[in-house]
């Protein structure tokens, strides 16, 4: 579904990603891990057409984007839940979600509104609220639920664990966990652990480039990987 061949990203002089490559196959959940400044977040917002690169290319089904505006990448079907999750305050948590279906022309958004509110109950209960008196928790869910509603064919989710208390957590990769049998995904997450417990195949990005890959379920049982990023080996 969506192949990086080669990808550089840079921020003025400063290089983010230093000739990255990785696919994503359709039905599957691929996670790209590493330390903080490893270029996953980048990775990302590329892909979105959020930063432009520099060179190389991005295939996502059978079109060429790199370099693509954000909402033409949008169009396609490739939804991304950004970093810090970026509601809309201003807006009430239904507007939120409708937003997620802007590129829609279709007559089944209402229907989709209301799988969503089967699924985030609190959204339903708060529908009517202003979208920043939720909890962060919450705005996760939003967030989620926001990105669904533009029936992606690829779900993109930057660090949805971020800042979020451990039961929380735990929630949000129970909500993966679901959300991987009706989408395809690409998780970029801190949390090693959660992400490769979740993921079918992993990438271990090291200063903008990928250092490692290979099936999740290996990866979690690699020595160097345990020592770098899961602490001691459960």
């Amino acid at each position: 579904m969506l192949v990086v061949r080669d990808l550089y990203t840079s921020y003025g002089a400063i290089a983010a990603l230093r000739g990255i490559s990785f696919n994503v196959s359709e039905g599957r959940v691929v996670a790209l891990v590493g330390a903080n400044g490893a270029g996953k977040s980048t990775a990302l917002n590329t892909i979105s057409g959020i930063l432009r690169p520099d060179r190389g290319s991005i295939t996502f089904g059978d079109r060429e984007i790199a370099g693509w505006r954000a909402d033409r990448v949008t169009a396609l079907g490739l939804a991304q839940v950004p970093e810090g999750r970026q509601i809309l305050g201003g807006l009430t948590v239904e507007e939120n979600l409708l937003l997620g279906a802007y590129t829609r022309n279709d007559s089944e958004i209402g229907r989709d509104l209301e799988e969503i509110y089967l699924r985030f109950a609190i959204l339903k209960n708060r529908r009517r609220q202003s979208a920043d008196l939720l909890s962060g928790g919450e705005q996760q869910m939003l967030a989620f639920g926001r990105a669904i509603m533009a029936r992606p064919k690829l779900l993109m989710l930057d660090e949805p664990s971020l800042g979020l208390a451990p039961l929380i957590v735990q929630e949000v990769f129970r909500i993966i966990g679901d959300l991987k049998e009706r989408t395809t995904i690409l998780l970029v997450e801190q949390n090693a652990r959660k992400a490769l417990q979740v993921a079918d195949y992993a990438y271990v990005l090291e200063g903008g480039r990928v250092a490692q890959e290979g099936p999740a379920a290996e990866l979690r049982n690699d020595s160097r990987i345990v020592e770098a990023y899961l602490g001691r080996k459960h």
